[in-house]
């Protein structure tokens, strides 16, 4: 086991982390049923015994509010461990395949193994929630984990380094935190296997360093994620649950509603209903200064800009000492302003009329592939033109963001938005190196595929054919 602390050149103790971490999982220690359970049962307990820790910390990092905390970052968490424990001696069962006649005797199986040694890159956003449900994943599937925590919420960073390091033994789980160098020297150990959460731009630099090591890797990112409400929609219920989705946690989440386009028929009405649903879900919470902060400096003087790029029919104002931003409507917004060249990633949401669905899957379909899609309708001919014609991670009919928390759906992004999914059993695969055996007979052999010649070139073609 190694100590806490080990003085010296950090490429060193990087790699002697990983290294005990293998030695570790290739030893069998994790191989067993009880052996992950009980790995799993540590996480639940950890979670429960620093609730209040990780509560102040969020709270701390980017003001959000206990219930929306808990809901959004620790109680998401305990389902993917709840659902993780009730099905892993299922996950962990080899899977008999079909065996072809050409190989009469023998027969076909899948066995899943642990990689070894995994990092998980987590992000600020939700760095509670994106640290530990990829955690589930790792430990069920067998793996040791070095987690890195954002050091954009540090006092969260510290909080899941004391509770991790009061929970697991380095050789199990290990936390390092630090800036974006220490991410780097880290991607440089060749880890068995990489889970990032993060931007696009940042995807991209992890991927080049797994590249180098060809090691397999699930990125998590992001992208604008649209919202269409048709013509036919329930506009009130659509409104509020767009408000709440973009607007919970300042829209700083990854699969918060980008923009919105809506029918041009109803684009009034849904926007009188947009503006009065936002007002009464957050008002409260920005006049009371309890709305949840903009994660640092930077990411507020980007949000700030965008204010510009459209009319303000709602919101706008900000504080800059506080990094608070009210939660924002803009309209006559310029498809080629700033506003919609990137992921928002804030409280602000353009909205759009559109005359037919032909503009809707251009505009769409100009944009790179989003991490999620929302349609608005009450027609299945129009939910299934939306969702089979667009390209997109994952998504909602008539909700917005929900699918991220229902641990049986498998969530990640295609394309820019992200490459692989976890959640549930997805999560076990992606952390699994999935084997494919055949086990043959030793109570026969087979003549004929020694043999060779015009008539074993007759039977050989039959059979194939």
């Amino acid at each position: 086991m190694l100590k806490e602390h080990i003085k010296g050149d950090v490429t060193f103790m990087y790699a002697t982390l990983k290294g005990v971490q293998q030695e570790f999982v290739f030893s069998g220690a994790m191989k067993s049923f009880h052996a992950r359970k009980q790995q799993l049962e540590k996480l639940k307990q950890m979670l429960h015994q620093h609730e209040q820790e990780f509560l102040r910390a969020v709270n701390k990092d980017l003001n959000k509010q206990e219930a929306e905390a808990f809901m959004m970052e620790l109680g998401t968490v305990h389902a993917e461990i709840t659902h993780a424990l009730e099905s892993l001696e299922e996950w962990m069962e080899p899977v008999n395949v079909k065996t072809p006649v050409t190989h009469t005797g023998s027969k076909s199986y899948l066995v899943n193994e642990p990689y070894g040694s995994v990092l998980i890159i987590a992000p600020w956003n939700y760095p509670i929630q994106l640290t530990f449900s990829p955690l589930v994943g790792a430990l069920a599937a067998g793996n040791s984990a070095v987690i890195k925590p954002s050091e954009l919420t540090p006092h969260t960073s510290s909080a899941i380094a004391a509770a991790v390091r009061a929970t697991f033994a380095q050789e199990i789980v290990a936390v390092v935190e630090g800036d974006a160098k220490t991410s780097e020297a880290l991607l440089k150990q060749g880890f068995d296997y990489i889970f990032f959460t993060g931007s696009v731009a940042v995807g991209k630099i992890v991927m080049k360093h797994a590249a180098e090591h060809l090691t397999p890797h699930t990125l998590e990112l992001g992208g604008k994620s649209p919202v269409i409400v048709a013509e036919d929609a329930k506009l009130d219920l659509a409104a509020k649950r767009i408000a709440w989705g973009k607007f919970t946690n300042a829209g700083q989440t990854c699969i918060a509603p980008d923009y919105v386009m809506v029918h041009e028929s109803v684009y009034k009405d849904f926007l009188k209903k947009l503006k009065k649903h936002t007002y009464n879900l957050f008002s409260q919470r920005t006049k009371e200064g309890t709305f949840t902060q903009i994660v640092n400096d930077k990411h507020f003087d980007r949000l700030a800009a965008f204010l510009n790029d459209g009319e303000i029919v709602l919101g706008g104002q900000s504080s800059k000492e506080d990094r608070l931003i009210a939660p924002t409507l803009l309209t006559d917004v310029d498809w080629d302003a700033p506003i919609m060249q990137d992921e928002i990633f804030g409280p602000i949401l353009p909205v759009f009329p559109f005359k037919s669905a032909t503009e809707v899957l251009v505009r769409v379909r100009s944009l790179p592939n989003p991490l999620a899609l929302y349609v608005f309708s009450e027609e299945e001919q129009t939910q299934k033109l939306y969702t089979e014609q667009l390209s997109f991670g994952g998504g909602c009919i008539n909700d917005t963001i929900m699918h991220v928390a229902n641990p049986y759906l498998p969530f990640g992004g295609k394309g820019p938005s992200g490459i692989g999914a976890y959640h549930g059993y997805e999560s076990f695969r992606t952390f699994s190196h999935q084997k494919g055996m055949l086990k043959q007979t030793t109570a026969f052999d087979m003549p004929l595929r020694y043999k060779s010649g015009k008539v074993m070139n007759k039977i050989i073609r039959s059979v194939f054919k």
